[in-house]
């Protein structure tokens, strides 16, 4: 619905009328978003009908079903997506793998940073000295 072209075309949409899309991902982000798009037209009395599985009406029983099964295994697929990424975050920690981004300044350049800011100097300063960001600075000095 954040979509102009979409909200424009939902405006349009009276009662009885029918909206034909050819995959569910023409309805929104994520199967949540998906679902909340039909749940939204059908309380307007449109009915939603997707090429992409057969030309089921969405907001009909059987439609509803179809949209709690794929709902189901969107929530799963995500859920196993979750449970692979902490599994490989575990695994390259054990192994003694640094995670995140490499830092930006060597270890003598923070130590010097961080001597820098205790003796006042300004954090625009700095970055302009060491080539970086302002950000990059602050995160020196939240570390040190």
């Amino acid at each position: 619905m954040e979509r102009a072209g979409f909200a424009k075309l939902v405006d349009r949409l009276e009662a009885d009328d029918i909206l034909v899309v050819t995959k569910l991902d023409r309805l929104g982000r994520n199967a949540m978003d998906v679902r909340a798009t039909v749940e939204k037209l059908a309380d307007e009395w449109v009915r939603v009908h997707c090429l992409a599985l057969g030309g089921v009406d969405l907001t009909s029983a059987a439609g509803k079903m179809v949209m709690a099964v794929i709902s189901a295994m969107a929530e799963f697929e995500r859920d196993l997506l979750v449970e692979r990424t902490q599994a490989g975050l575990a695994r390259a920690k054990a192994q003694g793998k640094k995670l995140g981004r490499p830092p930006v300044l060597t270890d003598d350049q923070q130590r010097a940073v961080i001597n820098s800011r205790r003796a006042g100097v300004s954090l625009g300063t700095l970055a302009k000295q060491y080539g970086v960001s302002r950000a990059a600075i602050q995160r020196v000095e939240k570390r040190g």
